[in-house]
């Protein structure tokens, strides 16, 4: 046993001796290298990367991974202020992503798909950032994003307009739209013969007790020589269309790329009509994307490199309906991918539908909704024209 670490002592004292040797040897090499180069034509000189990189020298930027080295590799005819060239650490460190806090409306949904799709498909990444998708709170995500607590998150051009009708209005913009038109309306069953605004008298609406959604069935039912004031109102959040048409109610308020959707996927025969084409000024934002003032001051190019990733995420669902479909899916499981499937094609030609490109926000349309809302005294302030929304940001401007 004494033998045995006798050798093990000697081979390692061998062994430092050695490592030490090599050390030397390695710095005179350098020393040798270094000597040489000074004397040797400098135009030539080579950056040892130890890995094969190529450089453009116009940039200083590495080509094959787009990223900027800061080192000028011009010959030093042209640079005579490089003498000696640097050299570059072999550990790369890439630059760290940006998070993005942003929140949901409602629970995911056919939306939503193209942001779920910029996740699964790594375009947020490609843009430096990582986006951190979160369920709305009770109060909603417009308190959440103007507390500065999300940066980026989905709502409605008449969920906003509170945030804006205020003597110190909240720090929101609406920065995109997620579906070009207002796809709401009232659905009912065929058998009730709610062909119009006016046949609504009469029969049981299902109210969310709303000002703003009350006046605008007021409006339309007036533009059809109906009256509001024969509706009978039956105070209901409803989550089971299909079950109340049946039971409780005559009429319902949907969006009918989810809504209406699923109600075709049943037996059931119903008859819809759009807010829009009773009156135009009804054809506001719904739904839409809303930043954080803050953040879009001090993040502009993050801003613009999120809308970049999501106006792709649209892009694929619009092309690829069924797989934008499987990866809504994956991240919310519980949802019929019938029904899913069929509202992410009929939203593909929603999403973008007659806008110049995705996102695009029109001045008369969302100006032309917060007149009326303010012509109606709907509203405690005005909202004067041009606020609350950009195009700034979009990839399409």
């Amino acid at each position: 046993m004494e033998r045995i670490l006798t050798m093990k002592k000697i081979l390692s004292a061998l062994l430092v001796c050695i490592v030490i040797t090599l050390l030397l040897c390695s710095c005179s090499q350098n020393s040798d290298e270094k000597d040489n180069s000074n004397s040797s034509d400098i135009g030539s000189a080579e950056i040892e990367t130890g890995v094969d990189v190529k450089t453009d020298k116009q940039t200083n930027t590495n080509t094959d991974t787009g990223i900027n080295t800061g080192i000028d590799t011009k010959d030093s005819a042209d640079n005579p202020t490089s003498a000696a060239s640097p050299k570059i650490e072999k550990d790369v460190v890439l630059p760290e992503l940006q998070n993005i806090n942003f929140v949901l409306d409602w629970t995911p949904n056919t939306n939503h798909t193209g942001i779920y799709v910029a996740s699964e498909l790594g375009y947020f990444a490609e843009e430096g950032l990582t986006v951190d998708i979160q369920s709305p709170p009770e109060d909603g995500a417009e308190a959440l994003v103007a507390a500065g607590r999300a940066d980026i998150g989905v709502s409605f051009q008449d969920y906003l307009a509170p945030a804006f009708a205020m003597e110190n209005p909240l720090p929101l913009t609406a920065i995109a739209t997620l579906i070009n038109h207002n796809t709401s309306g009232i659905v009912s069953l065929k058998d009730k013969e709610i062909t119009s605004p006016a046949k609504l008298e009469g029969h049981t609406y299902a109210t969310w007790n709303l000002p703003i959604e009350q006046a605008i069935l007021k409006q339309v039912m007036a533009d059809d020589q109906g009256d509001w004031s024969k509706v009978e109102l039956f105070p209901s959040t409803v989550t089971d269309i299909q079950a109340s048409l049946q039971t409780q109610v005559d009429a319902v308020w949907i969006y009918y790329g989810w809504d209406g959707v699923a109600l075709e996927q049943t037996d059931l025969e119903t008859n819809y009509w759009y807010f829009k084409d009773i009156n135009p000024v009804f054809d506001y934002y719904s739904p839409l994307l809303f930043a954080n003032n803050n953040f879009l001051g001090k993040n502009p190019n993050a801003v613009r490199a999120f809308l970049h990733a999501v106006n792709k995420g649209y892009q694929y669902a619009i092309d690829n309906p069924e797989k934008a479909a499987d990866i809504l899916l994956q991240a919310a499981p519980g949802l019929d991918r019938e029904i899913v499937v069929a509202s992410q094609k009929w939203l593909a030609n929603e999403y973008i539908s007659d806008a110049p490109y995705w996102g695009y926000i029109d001045a008369e349309r969302w100006n032309g909704f917060y007149a009326w809302l303010w012509e109606k005294e709907l509203i405690e302030h005005e909202i004067s024209a041009g606020m609350g929304f950009t195009n700034e940001y979009l990839p399409g401007k």
